[in-house]
């Protein structure tokens, strides 16, 4: 399957300031990303999670090294808009995304800005609203939505733009509980149902269950890299570095040390029931 996103070496330094030295936040990163792949990209604060994801969307640029966004290299300015419509960006705060007072016109800004036939934006839109289960919140106000819903729409407003890929930067970071249901359940949506790339970055680890692959960062390099279940089930070494895993990973963890026969790689709550079900 064709790569969608690649990043060969890259490496970026943060410049001195008047109050801080240089200081470099990615050292040597290399990964690629497939048309159609769930990844997931974990990390303590500090890693370089937010630091990469800046960079994959051509805000920032490297120090050294490429980052190709369907073959576009975003060091060439000329395909800055290719890059951005190509992957699109989510970020952690919804109230920055949004810029107009109607829901509907918040999705619409996007491809308004892209030059896209009214017609098809007013489709666009609907389509959009339709996949994050806002429809029937079109008219409203931003402010008159919860943290999730914002969110969702903040997702819409991406999608209207017709990207092949979603990059999340921590998108439930400031939600409660059933905001960050609300979105997961959307993000697996996006890429389950209508095949989109997700790239998706944050430090809630039952977020990257269903992912297709997880890389985790540790100081800025890539330290593991495999499935959920490869790479969680190394329960130890993520310890080390500051992060934890799924609730039942734990579990499973913990009874093991007591001797009990579990798989090491359980993720969820079926997986335990089955595991423990299995001891009798």
């Amino acid at each position: 399957m064709e790569n969608l996103i690649e990043v060969k070496n890259l490496n970026y330094i943060y410049p001195a300031t008047e109050d801080h030295p240089a200081e470099q936040a990615l050292f040597d990163v290399s990964f690629s990303v497939k048309k159609g792949e769930f990844l997931g990209i974990i990390g303590h604060n500090g890693s370089g999670k937010s630091t990469l994801a800046k960079l994959l969307n051509a805000i920032i640029m490297p120090t050294s090294g490429d980052v190709f966004i369907a073959g576009h290299n975003t060091k060439d300015e000329t395909r800055i808009w290719d890059i951005r419509q190509t992957a699109g960006m989510v970020f952690q705060n919804p109230d920055n995304q949004l810029v107009a007072t109607i829901v509907e016109d918040d999705v619409a800004f996007g491809p308004e800005n892209l030059g896209v036939p009214s017609e098809e934006i007013r489709m666009r839109v609907d389509e959009a609203l339709n996949t994050v289960d806002m429809y029937d919140f079109r008219t409203k106000k931003p402010h008159q939505l919860s943290g999730g819903q914002k969110q969702r729409i903040a997702i819409a407003g991406i999608l209207a733009m017709a990207p092949e890929c979603i990059i999340f930067d921590e998108p439930t970071a400031m939600l409660d509980p059933f905001g960050r249901k609300d979105v997961m359940s959307t993000i697996g949506k996006l890429n389950q149902e209508q095949k989109m790339t997700v790239l998706h970055i944050t430090h809630y680890m039952t977020e990257l269950t269903n992912a297709d692959r997880i890389i985790v960062l540790d100081h800025g390099r890539i330290v593991m890299e495999g499935t959920p279940k490869e790479v969680f089930c190394q329960v130890d070494k993520l310890h080390q570095i500051g992060l934890d895993v799924p609730q039942m990973t734990e579990l499973s963890y913990a009874l093991r040390q007591k001797g009990y026969d579990i798989p090491a790689d359980v993720l969820t709550i079926d997986e335990m029931a089955e595991s423990i079900w299995h001891l009798k």
